[in-house]
């Protein structure tokens, strides 16, 4: 597949304006190929990028993988929250780190239908203990349920193993290396970042982010992430809904038309960092069409499926 970009930026342009995409990046082999923003206001505004903070999350876990801090993905959680023990269901004490990263953890967690995209979570005082006294509805490792606790133990067990907030790690092993201007990451009420949306970043910095991924963790001379952890955390792991494609370890793992693979990133309200390896192109776009995340996303395959004739 080759894309051709001349003839179809004034396509694209009109596209993204008809859908209100407030902005969107296109590189292509590491150079900047095209580039839209709704305003002024949206060039510079630091986006809250919703659930792509999800792969933000997974980078760190991996930084912290591949410096020897965090034990092998088959480790029990249990080793991190010994207050599982004492739980009335004794399968939690089977779940395991990978079990988080794939949101296979078997919790009764509905996020994307009665909680309506919205973890309820956020209404306790301990967001960590809610999601630990969830029940089990299947047994992990069994299946994928979209599940933003999951990453909130993630972040939770960055922060026990590393002995700094999610975000001071990242300041120190990611953010800085990549050189982001300005960003915010929020935290629970424990003062833990939260590992699933807490993130606001530029759309330039999240582009940078998914030019690392296509770098397969490299940034300039220095290898911020190891490849293997990419390969691992971006193939296909669980089909649970199909509109999105595949899960992988908090990334989304889906194809082109002509059978590409690309992965991506998916933040509700429509922001999306996607990396398609084959063709050396990211795509960073930033949105609030809270009524339909997927507009964004057709807009991204409808840029992947040009074709050079």
């Amino acid at each position: 597949m080759h894309i051709t970009w001349k003839e179809e930026t004034r396509n694209l342009s009109d596209v993204l304006k008809n859908e209100k995409i407030h902005s969107c990046l296109i590189s292509k082999d590491g150079a900047l190929v095209f580039q839209h923003f709704k305003n002024s206001k949206s060039e510079k505004k630091l986006h809250k990028i919703n659930s792509c903070t999800k792969s933000f999350t997974s980078c760190l876990i991996g930084i912290a993988q591949d410096q020897g801090l965090l034990p092998d993905l088959s480790t029990p959680i249990l080793e991190f929250f010994p207050e599982l023990r004492r739980s009335s269901d004794s399968r939690k004490q089977l779940i395991t780190i990978d079990h988080l990263l794939t949101m296979s953890a078997g919790f009764d967690w509905p996020e994307l239908s009665e909680w309506d995209g919205w973890p309820a979570m956020i209404h306790s005082q301990n967001w960590v203990k809610f999601v630990l006294e969830r029940p089990l509805i299947s047994n992990p490792g069994v299946s994928m349920n979209y599940n933003s606790g999951c990453s909130q133990l993630l972040s939770a067990i960055l922060h026990k193993v590393t002995n700094v907030r999610a975000q001071e790690f990242a300041e120190k092993h990611l953010f800085s290396h990549l050189q982001f201007n300005n960003y915010i990451w929020h935290d629970d009420p424990q003062g833990i970042n939260i590992g699933g949306f807490g993130l606001h970043l530029s759309v330039q910095d999240m582009l940078k982010f998914g030019q690392m991924y296509l770098n397969k963790g490299r940034c300039g001379k220095k290898q911020l992430l190891s490849e293997t952890w990419i390969s691992l955390t971006t193939r296909p792991e669980y089909l649970t809904y199909k509109n999105f494609g595949y899960y992988g370890r908090h990334w989304w793992v889906s194809q082109t038309a002509a059978g590409e693979p690309f992965y991506y990133a998916m933040g509700m309200g429509g922001n999306y960092i996607c990396v398609v390896p084959s063709e050396g192109i990211v795509i960073a776009i930033t949105n609030d069409t809270y009524g339909d995340v997927f507009v964004p996303l057709d807009v991204i395959r409808s840029i992947l499926s040009k074709e050079e004739c």
